[in-house]
């Protein structure tokens, strides 16, 4: 294994493929392929693309290097909604090089990357209305007036980013929720999974992927 230090971003390199965070020391994706723990966490987990229909709106804690986006966006062809919650924005160039790990998502990636690189957070993905709302997320989602039919609650670890998992922020994820919306996430962290419940979701633990063993998925209530 071997690890690289980018200037331009609190990032290191693993293997010169995978970005990890210096902040949180938590890698971006899974190790273990990260495009398919999307696959099986959120898409899956949120029961996409089945449930998806004109104007579905799906929302995002933790944008990252775009990868769940990207996901989406491949398995989407009608008039979709995504909006994400990001507050330690990543390089273009640091996205396109992570991306680069996964050449399905980076085929379809350049009208994101060309946007990005451009200071654009508003931009169309093929079917895909996105933006990106930067900032603290515990000011952002609150003052947001959408609501989602589906949640990737994707933030760094519980364990490392707290702040992004307490019940004040799963709280504001069930108010801007539409009735009947969804979430997944790939944690099965107990606290999470009160949280959410407290907060009105019916909460399922679910098989992870790869070497997680559980995952966590629910429906508002």
């Amino acid at each position: 294994m071997t690890m690289t230090t980018s200037p331009q971003s609190a990032l290191t390199w693993q293997d010169d493929a995978i970005p990890v965070s210096t902040r949180f020391d938590d890698p971006y994706f899974s190790k273990n392929d990260g495009l398919s723990e999307t696959r099986h966490v959120f898409l899956q987990g949120n029961d996409l693309p089945a449930r998806l229909s004109p104007g579905f709106h799906v929302a995002e804690l933790g944008f990252g290097t775009g990868l769940n986006l990207l996901a989406l966006s491949l398995i989407t062809t009608i008039p979709t909604r995504f909006t994400s919650f990001e507050a330690f924005p990543l390089a273009s160039e640091d996205i396109a090089r992570a991306l680069d790990h996964f050449p399905e998502a980076r085929r379809v990636a350049e009208p994101f990357l060309t946007a990005w690189a451009k200071g654009e957070t508003k931009f169309q993905l093929g079917q895909i209305t996105a933006e990106v709302i930067l900032g603290d997320a515990r000011e952002t989602l609150a003052a947001w007036s959408g609501k989602a039919d589906a949640w990737f609650l994707d933030g760094f670890s519980p364990a490392k980013n707290p702040e992004l998992w307490s019940p004040e922020i799963l709280t504001e994820v069930a108010r801007h929720t539409a009735p009947g919306g969804t979430f997944a996430t790939y944690t099965a962290a107990g606290h999470v999974r009160r949280a959410l419940q407290d907060a009105g979701f019916a909460v399922t633990r679910l098989p992870g992927h790869g070497r997680k063993k559980h995952m966590s998925a629910g429906t508002l209530t």
